[in-house]
Formats: structure tokens, C-alpha cells, sequence
């Protein structure tokens, strides 16, 4: 008998994410062979008169596969996937897998040309720009390991983040965003961190289960040139199979001049990608109330209740500051009181403190509020 938890996160994906309208092509992407969840997937789009169609990949393959790849290779690969995402109207993306540092020893200058060649065309311009898409990962024991939780309790765990109430949450969104959209200038301030920019005329966008579950943020971008200070971040961070710790950037006119973690130079070798990625394409305040440690995923440590996450990379066609990359990496600062704490103010008024709203219109997008 199937899990019911699964069949109602199938639902939910299917009619309320990507909203499958009779017709629709929806590509159904399992990275990590997560095979009853796909199957729930394809009953539901197909109840809602969609059209499914399946990949199937594996980690561990796409590592063997990118070491021996040649340019023209990706090149042809990223030629057919565009074809294809070219004729979907819905995207929804399960990653799954036992090691997330699968990809960790592919050689930089193929994970260069894989994310140049393949990925930015592929999916940060065709996939998030013209489809309606939403991407998550799926519970397993190393998730439940990295959490330090067993995997028990981290399918629970899972599945209260997942199935939460995105509707009311999307309510509750509204004055933030309308906030956002009228502000002009930030600061944020934590152990480490003092940091100003502009977020004028840039707009903002609410995140609530209809592109990644789970959600739980709204996010805005910097004016191009406008940042300028230090933030140190306190969640660590996956990129390209490296885990990344003590993340600190100093900013001048916009630009990271300065970067030191773990390992600055691997650090410093992505951040010279390209000339946008020493600039910040996203800035976004995290809020869901399940979700409180990170757990080095960024789909779930990006939305740690009282947290925000500050992005050198790609800005989003929604609140587009220009900056144009092949990146677009999620950092994360956590301003909750056992992580240092931390204030941000929107022109100079206080609006969360130590990771909860003060203002009274916000106060629906607290912890005890939303669950």
C-alpha cells in the first residue's frame, strides 16, 4: 500500500505548484530513481489532463559522465534537453541520492562548461523563465544523517515541511512583499556582518510552493552597485560536491572584493567564473516553521525559519538587477539567537530581530503562525 503522505505530495505538486492545466506537457525529472513518488506524479498530472513524460538519471552516472564528456558533447547534450524543455509547459524536478559530494571530484573545468554549456541554458533560461516549474528533494538516510536525525524521524519531519499549508502561507506573504517592493534601503547587521544596499525599483517576489517545496521566503535583489560592507554566513554550503563553512564577503560598489572560507581558493576559483559572479543576484528573508538547522541542502537550508540568504550570481527575470552568470549560489545567514542573532531594517526601521518580525503586519510569518 502506498504511503498517503506521497500521494498528497504528488497532489500538491501537480495542481498546486505547477497548476497542470488539461494539455500541459510536464517533464517529471528522478534524479535518484525515487520510483513510487514518480508514479504518484504521473497519475496525477494525467488526472488533471496533462501529459507526463519521464527522465530518469542517477548521480554517481552523471559524475562518470561529465569526467569523460567532451565540449562538443554537453554542447549536443544541452542542444536535445533544450529541444525538449522547449515543448513542456510544466516542470517538476525529484532529487534524490545517497551522496551529495557525488560530483565533488569532477574536474573544475568540466563542471565549468557543464554549468555554462548545459545547465544555464537549460534550465536558469528556458526551465525557470518559461515553464512553470517546481523542484524537491526527496527524503533518504543520508538526508536523515546530514539532519542527525534517523530516517524515521526525518520522513516525518519531511513530509510536515512538504505537505504544509502553502496557501495560507501565500496569504501571509503579502504584506512582506508588498514591504519589499516599496523599500529602498537594507541593513543587515549579525556577528560578522554590517552590511547596506538598495533594494529600489527592484520589486519582489513571494515563494510559497509553487517553485520549490518545500518554500517559505520572499526575494527581492540588490541594486547592481549598491552593496557595499561585510556578511559572514553561518550555514554551510554544497557547491559543485565541496562543502563550503565560515563563507565571509567584503563588498565595494556591488563587487566582492574580498571572499574567505574553508577553502578560499576553490571559493575564489568560483566566484572568478564569470565577471557576475562577484555580484549578488538575490536577496531573500527565509521563513518556514519546520525547517530550523541546516542540513547542507540548500532547498531546504535556504528557507530555515529566521534566516535570509544573500546570492553572488543570476538574478531572477521576476526582480531583475541585470546581473548576468552562470552561478547563482544561495548563501545562507541564520539570525536566530542560538546562531549569533541578528536585526534587518528596511530604511532604517527594525523589521526582524533575532529572526522574528516585529512589525505587526509581518507577525502572520512567524513560526507559531504558519504551522
Amino acid at each position: 500500500m502506498r504511503d498517503p503522505r506521497l500521494q498528497k505530495l504528488a497532489a500538491n505538486l501537480a495542481g498546486y505548484s505547477i497548476d497542470v492545466q488539461p494539455g500541459d506537457n510536464v517533464l517529471i525529472d528522478l534524479i535518484g530513481l525515487e520510483l513510487e513518488l514518480g508514479k504518484c506524479l504521473i497519475e496525477e498530472v494525467t488526472k488533471r489532463g496533462g501529459r507526463p513524460f519521464v527522465e530518469l538519471s542517477d548521480r554517481s552516472v552523471l559524475r562518470t559522465m561529465l569526467t569523460h564528456a567532451t565540449k562538443e558533447q554537453i554542447e549536443l547534450w544541452a542542444k536535445l534537453d533544450l529541444e525538449r524543455m522547449e515543448q513542456m509547459q510544466g516542470y517538476i524536478g525529484v532529487r534524490s541520492g545517497s551522496n551529495v559530494n557525488e560530483l565533488s571530484d569532477v574536474p573544475k573545468e568540466k563542471m565549468r562548461l557543464y554549468e555554462q554549456l548545459y545547465t544555464h541554458p537549460v534550465h536558469m533560461e528556458e526551465r525557470v523563465k518559461r515553464t512553470k516549474w517546481v523542484v524537491l528533494r526527496y527524503p533518504t538516510p543520508s538526508m536523515a544523517q546530514l539532519a542527525n536525525m534517523s530516517t524515521e524521524a526525518f520522513e516525518d519531519f519531511y513530509f510536515n515541511v512538504c505537505n504544509l499549508d502553502y496557501a495560507k502561507m501565500d496569504r501571509a506573504q503579502d504584506p512582506l512583499q508588498a514591504l519589499m517592493s516599496r523599500t529602498d534601503k537594507v541593513r543587515i547587521v549579525s556577528p560578522g556582518t554590517d552590511l547596506t544596499f538598495s533594494i529600489k525599483d527592484i520589486g519582489a517576489k513571494k515563494c510559497s510552493g509553487q517553485r520549490n517545496i518545500p518554500d517559505g521566503e520572499v526575494f527581492s535583489a540588490p541594486v547592481r552597485d549598491s552593496v557595499n560592507g561585510v556578511i559572514t554566513y553561518n550555514a554551510p554550503s554544497v557547491y559543485s560536491g565541496t562543502t563550503f563553512q565560515n563563507i565571509s564577503f567584503t563588498f565595494e560598489n556591488g563587487k566582492i572584493v574580498k571572499a574567505t572560507s574553508n577553502d578560499t581558493k576553490k571559493l575564489n576559483e568560483i566566484l572568478d567564473s564569470d565577471e557576475g559572479a562577484r555580484y549578488i543576484g538575490e536577496f531573500a528573508i527565509g521563513f518556514n516553521p519546520y525547517i530550523l538547522h541546516p542540513m547542507n541542502d540548500i532547498l531546504f537550508d535556504e528557507k530555515i525559519a529566521g534566516s535570509l540568504h544573500f546570492t553572488p550570481g543570476q538574478a531572477y527575470e521576476e526582480t531583475d538587477n541585470g546581473n548576468r552568470s552562470s552561478i547563482h549560489w544561495d548563501l545562507v545567514l541564520i539570525q536566530r539567537p542560538e546562531y549569533g542573532g541578528g536585526e534587518i531594517y528596511f530604511d532604517d526601521v527594525l523589521i526582524r530581530k533575532d529572526g522574528v518580525f516585529v512589525l505587526p503586519e509581518l507577525e502572520a510569518l512567524n513560526s507559531e503562525n504558519l504551522k
